[in-house]
């Protein structure tokens, strides 16, 4: 089974990281809301949809992901959801 790390957008323009088996499934529970499974972050800030999304192998892979995209800064985050390679991707995580 693969995992996806993902970068939401914000309706504020920021972005949220988190980690999932199913981003569809992942993405509707952060729309609808902190009752429905989403986070209480984003049931503040609604979520607009996918910024960036990697798929990796395992959730080690995927945790050691989302740990370092949730410690950088949101200008980091920004490039990376325009397009920027992250460099040093654990094993066998890819760009989607």
């Amino acid at each position: 089974m693969s995992w996806f790390v993902y970068l939401l957008r914000c309706e504020d323009g920021s972005l949220y990281a988190g980690i999932t088996t199913d981003p569809e499934r992942r993405l509707k529970e952060h729309t609808a809301g902190r009752g429905s499974g989403g986070a209480r972050y984003t049931a503040l800030k609604k979520p607009v949809g996918f910024a960036a999304l990697w798929e990796a192998p395992d959730r080690p892979a995927a945790s050691k992901l989302e740990y370092r995209l949730k410690k950088l800064s949101h200008g980091k985050k920004q490039r990376l959801a325009d397009g920027e390679e992250l460099p040093d991707l654990p094993d066998g995580v890819k760009r989607t």
